[in-house]
């Protein structure tokens, strides 16, 4: 039995193989080299870039102190709580419960409208909503001037509020799909019984649907979290203007790895969002863990 054992545990290390090998080679590997990299000062240009001098913890203390990084930090949490705790999963679990339990034609045209919005290359998806929020010949302002409002500089006056609203429209997909799933999961004779005895709706998402579908949104939520807090597209919208009241940490990287050359600063910042990023992820599982018990 003991031999069996072993075995057995021996054979199960042996499949993990390949799977170890390739979050080595492609997660662990580079989490290694970029806090290498922000040890030092190496640049994309000039001596440094050939011969970059070993800092320490120097660009760290540097990060520290910048207020660059506090402000793309601020933004870059109001980004992630706007986008993809209210607005994806929010938006995504309403489309789901309204799609629940309809026609089979209905809940398919709702998804692949949903889905379009996914699948459409980022570049496409941002002159579409550059175009429609455009101050002077927008689709959107034209919309209001003819209901007699007057236009809005989109991109002046509400920045935050536009790219949440712009990474909302794109990223739904993934939290009503899989939220959708999770719906089917529920058996349905405890709906019908729900309504056999008068239930109301509200009733019924509280007592029925959400504790069957609570580990899927903790999933959910764990997921859309760490791609929104990661995300880049929304600098092909505002670039991280106007004046970085747009510039998510990602932008921020960009700006100093690749616009002002400093790689090992730049790997610097990387390694403390790699941080956040893992500490967002720990507090989520040990929620979900604590929920579940």
């Amino acid at each position: 039995m003991h031999r069996r054992y072993l075995m057995g545990k021996k054979m199960t290390f042996i499949l993990l193989i390949p799977a170890l090998v390739f979050i080595s080679i492609f997660l662990i590997f580079p989490a290694i080299w970029v806090l290498k990299v922000g040890m030092t000062n190496e640049t994309l240009t000039g001596v440094k870039a050939r011969s970059p001098d070993f800092v320490g913890f120097d660009n760290f203390r540097r990060i520290l102190s910048d207020r660059f990084f506090y402000n793309a930090l601020r933004i870059s949490l109001l980004f992630v709580f706007g986008s993809a705790i209210i607005g994806q999963a929010g938006l995504g679990m309403v489309l789901a419960l309204l799609t629940y339990r309809k026609s089979h034609r209905l809940k398919t045209l709702v998804q692949s409208v949903v889905i379009l919005a996914w699948i459409i290359p980022e570049v496409v998806v941002a002159y579409l909503w550059i175009a429609f929020l455009d101050k002077d010949y927008g689709t959107l302002n034209s919309l209001l001037s003819w209901m007699g409002a007057g236009k809005i500089n989109w991109f002046y006056d509400h920045p935050i509020f536009t790219i949440v609203i712009f990474n909302t429209w794109r990223g739904t997909a993934y939290s009503m799909l899989l939220f959708s799933a999770a719906l089917e999961t529920i058996p349905p004779s405890y709906l019908e019984t729900a309504d056999i005895i008068g239930t109301s709706s509200w009733r019924k998402f509280k007592d029925i649907i959400l504790p069957n579908v609570k580990s899927y949104i903790f999933t959910d939520f764990i997921l859309i979290t760490l791609w929104t807090f990661n995300v880049f597209t929304p600098y092909l919208l505002t670039g991280g203007g106007p004046s970085f009241r747009t510039e998510l940490l990602p932008i921020y990287i960009y700006r100093n790895a690749f616009r002002y050359f400093k790689i090992g600063y730049g790997s610097a910042i990387s390694t403390v969002v790699l941080m956040i990023n893992l500490v967002l992820a720990v507090f989520y599982i040990t929620l979900s863990r604590r929920k579940r018990t």
